[in-house]
């Protein structure tokens, strides 16, 4: 049979957290490495959306990265990322990462391209990413991770994004008042997993 295919970018959030999960869930996938500027038509007769990551398994198309992420934790969930917390716990998750891909991704983005959006400064969209990383923040007050003393689907599904917005400014985030963040954002960046999945791999000419 077939190894799943995932087209994928390297430094893609999205892709990041789908890549981090296949890989501790021990899912073997064929990973396709495209180019954004030049993304394969392969990938987009699959995939209209045009975006990564996008996996194909067993004949279905699964093209948003949480669903990627949920797929392969059904299969095998070793750590507990998401299995082992209850239904109420599971709903907050989903909350924070709701909030995280709808709502601070769009300040984030408007933080990193300040100079695309002069509607406001730079400080101004950073103030507005503020709003959710404060709640992050009180979430690791009592806890290494966001849901306990464990990782969960939630910490994997949105360091990546915190990981973005430290670079932007990594002298003020590293000066900022997000002492928890910067705790917590170093100990997954230093995870072997993570270190796994930023190799680099070939870029795809399909």
């Amino acid at each position: 049979m077939p190894l799943p295919v995932l087209y994928s970018f390297r430094r893609c959030p999205f892709a990041i957290r789908a890549r981090m999960t296949l890989l501790n869930s021990d899912i073997k996938v064929e990973t396709r490495e495209i180019s954004l500027k030049n993304k394969p038509r392969e990938m987009l007769d699959l995939s209209s959306k045009g975006t990564v990551p996008v996996l194909i398994a067993d004949g279905e198309v699964i093209d948003e990265s949480l669903d990627i992420m949920l797929w392969a934790l059904n299969i095998n969930d070793p750590d507990g990322w998401y299995a082992q917390y209850s239904e109420t716990d599971k709903k907050l998750a989903m909350q924070l990462i709701k909030q995280n891909d709808e709502e601070f991704k769009v300040w984030l983005d408007k933080y990193k391209y300040a100079d695309r959006h002069p509607e406001f400064s730079q400080e101004y969209y950073r103030e507005q990413c503020g709003i959710y990383l404060q709640v992050l923040e009180t979430a690791l007050q009592n806890n290494s991770y966001l849901m306990g003393e464990t990782i969960s689907l939630a910490d994997i599904a949105i360091f990546p994004f915190i990981r973005q917005f430290a670079m932007v400014d990594f002298n003020w985030f590293k000066h900022c008042h997000y002492s928890e963040i910067r705790n917590w954002l170093s100990s997954l960046l230093g995870s072997p997993l993570f270190t796994r999945v930023m190799a680099k791999t070939p870029t795809s000419e399909i």
